[in-house]
């Protein structure tokens, strides 16, 4: 059986346990503590020397990091990761957008406003992450206006990845009303039989 070394607080990690679930794949949940800085000790530096959740540790010991490195790993071979070869880079095309251009700003302003109590000395920066991260919102939008899922008519893992912070973002400060696509597509999204809540 795997392991997955995370906290349920992280989307990140989230996206490791989703996918899980909807492959129906037993798993060990390890919590990491990361407002305690467990994800800095020694000996999780030993399975991430990055020193970040989620770690996906194999049978054989062997760990994988990088929560959309994992997606990709746990999906190949399933529906949740297309075969041909345009699909699939579009699926990576969302996976770096992800990374690059929502979860710095998303996950951000989460954590400024939910795990650090919004203090003042970050205020600008919980600001302009509230700005960003509806610009990515945008993107997100005109293509959702086209295709229910991200790359097309199926869910994949750009779904998975991208669905981890923006399901949350209303409790961090960020108004999805304006993005009626991005609502119906949180709605299809957690609708899966396997789906499973970031904290169930």
């Amino acid at each position: 059986m795997v392991k997955v070394y995370g906290d349920y607080r992280s989307g990140n990690c989230y996206k490791v346990k989703l996918i899980l679930n909807l492959l129906d794949k037993s798993f060990e949940w390890v919590p990491v503590d990361i407002v305690k800085q467990e994800h800095k000790s020694p000996a999780f530096l030993e399975k991430n020397p990055n020193g970040k959740v989620p770690v996906l540790e194999l049978e054989d010991g062997s760990t994988l990091w990088e929560s959309n490195a994992i997606l990709n790993y746990l999906a190949e071979g399933s529906d949740l990761l297309p075969q041909e070869p345009r699909l699939r880079t579009q699926v990576l095309q969302w996976q770096f957008f992800e990374q690059f251009s929502h979860e710095p700003y998303l996950a951000e302003a989460r954590r400024i406003k939910l795990f650090e109590g919004m203090p003042e000395a970050r205020r600008a920066e919980y600001d302009s992450a509230l700005k960003e991260g509806a610009r990515a919102l945008k993107v997100m939008e005109q293509q959702l206006q086209r295709t229910p899922y991200l790359v097309g008519e199926h869910y994949s893992i750009a779904d998975i990845a991208l669905y981890a912070y923006t399901h949350v973002a209303p409790e961090t400060g960020f108004d999805l009303q304006g993005f009626p696509a991005v609502r119906a597509w949180l709605e299809r999204v957690a609708q899966h039989p396997r789906h499973i809540a970031m904290l169930g």
